[in-house]
């Protein structure tokens, strides 16, 4: 990380320290010191200079950073933490900052568009959780196609990938893309990678609606269950992290199902499947795999396959959505840099059967190994739910809808009288989307993180003296 050297007193010694990444368990980084002393002080005075010589050859390693901070994210310990356990750090790494505070719900994103110089820095870090961190897509993926002349609101346009990689400080109430990229959620191990300037690419989905774009999505887009756990919870923000427990006990039990037409596009020349055994993982095995990506061939309308049902749950993951609570996450397998999504289609069944798939997210089942589950790997995928071909109709059928039930708020919030809602929302990265019909399109690596990916456990458990790696 650095070097400096320390001058002892009354003595002809030289002395120097070196600062260092240290593994730990659960994938976590520390930063560690080793001291150095010799009897001649010009000597060590050579070492310190060789080493911050070869610190500044190591171009990977970024010298200046944007930092957007959220203060009201997760338990609102943004600033704090950013101030104590990552500024320092950061200072010692010789790299400067500018660092913004957010005031306001998409300050950083409008920031990144119009005002941030973008040529005078070598990455965006954001201190936040998953909101925050999507934030800072939405307004580099925009200023990038922007200033290129790319047409955002055509679904079948190319993006262009962005230059600046984005560094992450979890500090919210969910930390679902560190969890995916370095396998834990603590802030000085993001702050390490940050420093030794890693680099993990990342798919991006564009979600349009009748071709106007709505949102990009990193992680999960989730219609049904996982759509009306998110809508539920945002009426109870009151309750904190707490919310989200609450509401999946609540929609569990409503046990709601939606009836629509998935249409999709299989991904081909690409590595494995949504049920392999292997995981995504940092190292060679990964790097074999990127050699293979974005393969594909041209998007023929004889290759869409087309499904149509009553679902409990239609999720498309860009990566494991790996969580503290779901080790494996959604999609075990996903890959993040592979342009394609995981397509999980959950067909209506019991209460019963229902449990023994989601709790299988929390085993080492294998939870698409159930016959109300099918998984595809895809590359494009589109959803138009019943009797619902524009959101006019979907308005008119609300209203004809509530006009027909006199009881019908009494309805929506009392399930067990036996309605059951036409319509779903979506659940894009926690964001709830405005339009129910969606054409979702996978971006092969159109985003760098400063992430390795989650590193092998026998680098960090099968290794005595982590020193010594």
């Amino acid at each position: 990380i650095s070097v400096r050297e320390e001058d002892e007193e009354n003595s002809s010694r030289g002395r120097d320290d070196v600062m260092y990444v240290e593994r730990c368990r659960q994938h976590r980084w520390r930063c560690a010191e080793v001291t150095f002393t010799c009897s001649d002080v010009a000597l060590c005075q050579r070492w310190v200079s060789s080493i911050r010589e070869q610190l500044v050859t190591i171009t990977s390693r970024p010298k200046h950073l944007l930092v957007y901070i959220n203060p009201y994210g997760g338990k609102r310990q943004g600033k704090r933490i950013y101030e104590q356990k990552v500024a320092p750090l950061f200072a010692q790494a010789g790299i400067s900052t500018d660092v913004i505070v957010t005031e306001y719900a998409n300050h950083a994103r409008d920031h990144l568009r119009t005002e941030a110089e973008l040529k005078n820095f070598d990455g965006v870090v954001c201190v936040g959780g998953d909101g925050m961190f999507s934030e800072i897509i939405h307004g580099l993926i925009w200023r990038t196609q922007i200033d290129d002349g790319v047409d955002t609101n055509c679904p079948d346009e190319t993006l262009l990938p962005c230059s600046l990689r984005i560094g992450i400080i979890p500090a919210g109430s969910t930390d679902c893309i560190c969890f995916a990229t370095v396998g834990t959620n603590d802030p000085v191990t993001s702050a390490l990678h940050i420093i030794v300037g890693d680099s993990q690419p990342i798919d991006v989905c564009s979600v349009h609606h009748n071709n106007t774009f709505l949102r990009y999505s990193v992680s999960l887009l989730g219609y049904g269950f996982y759509g009306d756990v998110l809508t539920d919870s945002e009426r109870k923000r009151w309750m904190g992290p707490a919310r989200y427990d609450f509401s999946g006990v609540k929609m569990f039990l409503t046990h709601h199902y939606y009836e629509g037409t998935v249409s999709y596009l299989p991904a081909r020349g690409i590595v494995g499947t949504p049920r392999d055994a292997t995981r995504c993982r940092s190292g060679l095995a990964a790097e074999r795999e990127r050699g293979q990506i974005c393969l594909f061939v041209s998007e023929n309308d004889s290759e869409w396959r087309t499904v149509r049902g009553k679902f409990l749950a239609i999720n498309a993951a860009s990566m494991s959505c790996a969580c503290p609570r779901s080790p494996k996450g959604l999609s075990p397998a996903a890959h993040l840099a592979n342009g394609t999504t995981d397509l999980i289609l959950v067909r209506k069944c019991s209460r019963f059967d229902f449990l023994r798939h989601l709790l299988r997210h929390t085993s080492k089942d294998d939870q698409f190994d159930l016959t109300f589950v099918e998984v595809h790997r895809v590359r494009r995928f589109r959803f138009t739910p019943r009797h619902c071909q524009s959101d006019s109709d979907l308005e008119l059928d609300l209203q004809e809808s509530s006009k027909r039930q006199i009881f019908s708020q009494i309805c929506r919030d009392h399930p067990a009288c036996g309605c059951t809602p036409t319509y779903s929302s979506w659940n894009c990265d926690g964001e709830i989307l405005t339009h129910t019909a969606i054409d979702v399109r996978v971006h092969c690596q159109l985003i760098k993180l400063f992430a390795r990916g989650i590193e092998e456990p026998a680098v960090f458990e099968d290794v005595a003296n982590p020193c010594a790696i």
